[in-house]
């Protein structure tokens, strides 16, 4: 294939802009922020079950409080009930009123196990809301550092993709001034070779794989016309002749 010089030196410039794109698409996957957001969003999703379990012993603690304090209620009126049949003179047999007697102490003691019971499921409704509230406490705070994160990684993205589209709308420019047969053939070697389709020969190096040209190759770029589009024996690049070359 042959291109006229000046269309290949474009041809580096295609190149030029082309890392400069990968550059930024590697920025753009590698900004910090993306993995403080993934950080911060698995924090929450912990600490958002953290306090839908402590929200729901709470709520279970309140409602076995609720029951428990029923239970206190019901004793302290059968026992007052009891207390007033006793007071009011009108059980008057013995038997029975020994019964009487008994089942009020008996009520009493009830009454004050189940006001143990009360105080107890009091302490750990307590503990559950004081741990629910330190909960909803880290998670606001949480999620006001990953809306801080998301606010600058979108900053970031929003940068980035505002200069690729420049850089691209460049390239589209300076890739329409070159020949279509070498730009297929460009293209076709980019995709090849990790994003790098052609390479200046610089110092009698090729810039794409970095290797020295041996004496023989060096003889045959001396040979070729100027026009003729070469490329480096050993990664296959199109070698671009410039005046620092050193032919």
């Amino acid at each position: 294939m042959n291109a006229a010089p000046a269309d290949q030196i474009r041809l580096l410039d295609v190149q030029d802009l082309d890392t400069r794109l990968a550059q930024l698409a590697h920025r753009r996957r590698a900004l910090p922020e993306h993995e403080e957001i993934q950080t911060l969003e698995a924090d929450l999703s912990q600490l958002r079950d953290l306090l839908v379990a402590a929200r729901t012993e709470e709520s279970d603690t309140a409602r076995e409080q609720t029951k428990a304090e029923q239970d206190v209620d019901q004793v302290r009126r059968r026992a007052a009930r009891d207390q007033q049949r006793l007071d009011s003179g009108m059980v008057t047999n013995p038997k029975d009123l020994e019964s009487l007697q008994s089942e009020i102490a008996s009520l009493a003691k009830r009454q004050g196990d189940l006001e143990d019971v009360v105080l107890e499921v009091m302490e750990r409704r307590e503990s559950a809301q004081e741990r629910a509230a330190e909960l909803a406490d880290r998670v606001a705070a949480v999620e006001a550092k990953a809306g801080d994160a998301t606010s600058r990684r979108d900053a970031a993205v929003q940068e980035l993709d505002a200069e690729t589209a420049s850089v691209r709308k460049e390239r589209e420019v300076v890739a329409g001034s070159v020949p279509a047969d070498l730009m297929k053939l460009y293209e076709k070697i980019r995709e090849q070779q990790g994003g790098v389709g052609a390479a200046k020969l610089y110092q009698r190096r090729c810039e794409g794989c970095r290797l020295e040209l041996n004496i023989t190759e060096i003889n045959e770029m001396r040979a070729a016309a100027e026009d003729a589009v070469v490329r480096c024996e050993n990664c296959r690049r199109i070698l671009v002749r410039t005046p620092e070359s050193g032919l």
